[in-house]
Order: C-alpha cells, then sequence, then structure tokens
C-alpha cells in the first residue's frame, strides 16, 4: 500500500514542473504580446527592444520590399542592364531605409497602427498627438510550437502580420508581414 502511494507522489512531482513550463511556454506569446504593449504605451524604448529579433526582422523586411520592388518593376526592367542597374540600387537603398526604420522606436509607431509618425527620438511617439493602443484587436494563431502570429490592422484596415518565434523559453518578434 506505502509504494503505491510513494509511487503516486514521485509519479506527480515529475509531472508537475512538466506541466508547469509546457504551460509557461504555450502563454508565452500572449505574454510578449503584453509586454509590447505595455512597453509602446509607456514609451520604452529598451524594454520593446528586449522583446525582438533585430537581425531576424531586418532581413525579412528586406526580402520583402526587394521582392515588390523587382514584382513592380517588371520583366522588361529586369532584362536591361540599366534597369537592373537600377533595381541593384535601389535594393541597397530600401535596405538602408530598412536598417534605419527598424528600431524600437519605427517599430512603436507601426504596432500602434501609424505608417509616419512625427518626430524621431528616443520616444516612441509624440506627445502631442493621441496614440492609439499598440496591436489593437489582434487576431492570434499558432501556426507551430514554435512560431506564433498575431494579426492587426492598420489604419486603412489593411492586415499587418506580427510573427513571433520561440528561442528557448522566450518568444521574440522575428518577421512583420506587410500589407500588399
Amino acid at each position: 500500500m506505502f509504494d503505491w502511494y510513494y509511487r503516486q507522489n514521485w509519479i506527480a512531482i515529475l509531472l508537475c514542473p512538466c506541466l508547469a513550463c509546457g504551460t509557461y511556454v504555450s502563454a508565452g506569446p500572449y505574454l510578449t504580446v503584453r509586454s509590447f504593449r505595455r512597453a509602446v504605451g509607456a514609451q520604452d524604448a529598451a524594454a520593446l527592444a528586449k522583446q525582438i529579433d533585430f537581425p531576424a526582422l531586418r532581413s525579412s523586411l528586406k526580402a520583402q520590399l526587394d521582392d515588390r520592388m523587382v514584382r513592380s518593376a517588371g520583366a522588361d526592367m529586369q532584362a536591361s542592364p540599366l534597369g537592373a542597374f537600377g533595381l541593384t540600387i535601389a535594393g541597397a537603398l530600401a535596405g538602408t531605409t530598412v536598417d534605419a526604420m527598424v528600431t524600437p522606436t519605427g517599430l512603436g509607431a507601426l504596432m500602434q497602427g501609424r505608417i509616419l509618425f512625427k518626430r524621431f527620438g528616443d520616444g516612441l511617439s509624440s506627445s502631442e498627438e493621441s496614440s492609439p493602443e499598440p496591436l489593437h484587436d489582434p487576431s492570434y494563431k499558432y501556426e507551430s510550437t514554435s512560431r506564433f502570429i498575431a494579426t492587426t490592422h492598420d489604419v486603412n484596415g489593411r492586415p499587418i502580420v506580427f510573427v513571433l518565434t520561440r528561442h528557448g523559453l522566450q518568444w521574440q518578434l522575428s518577421d512583420i508581414q506587410l500589407p500588399p
């Protein structure tokens, strides 16, 4: 009788930490989105920066912009040497722009649904303007155990998809899929 009782306790002792870890990991994306909201609302760029995988995010945004430029240029532009040179210059300029804009300040403006913001600085928004709620009314979806998306809309109603990926037990913003 005592063997059965102690065996049950050991199973519970081993199962509880696994269950707690699983609960924490599954709640992680929601906690990360809540951290985004707090950091943007408090205009805390340092807190926002902790939640972002900047190299992955910059790489993804550069690829999206390059793809859009090539598609909008058309096949005739790509085929000519002068057009290809122009696309190369435009791609380099877009890459530099992404590097400058993918900052806690720029991302805070995007999360609030603003396309343009009035001043650049350490804060996330201008004190003269009323700031919309960051990541307002998102829809959430797990795509896998290590990929989570939060979809919100910009001021024009177009969807912006924020992709969070899991690194160990922590979730970070690694991609933003811009509206078409």
